[in-house]
């Protein structure tokens, strides 16, 4: 089975613009999705620029961008359900799918570390 992770951050990032494209808009949730879609969507920006690192020590970094980027969409997403919670049942699959991405890049980070 091939496994492309730019591939899954871009659809982790398509299924992210999905979700608050169907969320009302207003003072609480405005401030939310702003912040949610940046970090969401940085993910996959980070990793592309990862694959495309000029060192081992760019890479690293962008890595850990991404990891630092997917958790911080995590806790947006609980913040948006909180406020939202018709959508409960979407945002919860989107924040099981942020976790396996954080397990993902922190193991990717953990193996760059120990090199």
């Amino acid at each position: 089975m091939e496994y492309d992770l730019e591939e899954r951050t871009m659809r982790f990032s398509e299924n992210m613009i999905e979700l608050v494209k169907e969320i009302k808009i207003d003072e609480i949730n405005k401030s939310i999705i702003n912040q949610l879609v940046r970090s969401a969507t940085s993910v996959g920006a980070n990793y592309c620029e990862a694959n495309g690192a000029s060192s081992k020590k760019d890479f690293r970094n962008k890595i850990h961008i991404c990891k630092k980027e997917i958790k911080e969409t995590k806790y947006w997403l609980q913040l948006l359900a909180k406020a939202n919670s018709e959508k409960k049942d979407v945002i919860k699959e989107l924040w099981k799918e942020s976790q396996e991405l954080t397990l993902i890049f922190s193991k990717i980070s953990g193996t760059l570390n120990k090199n």
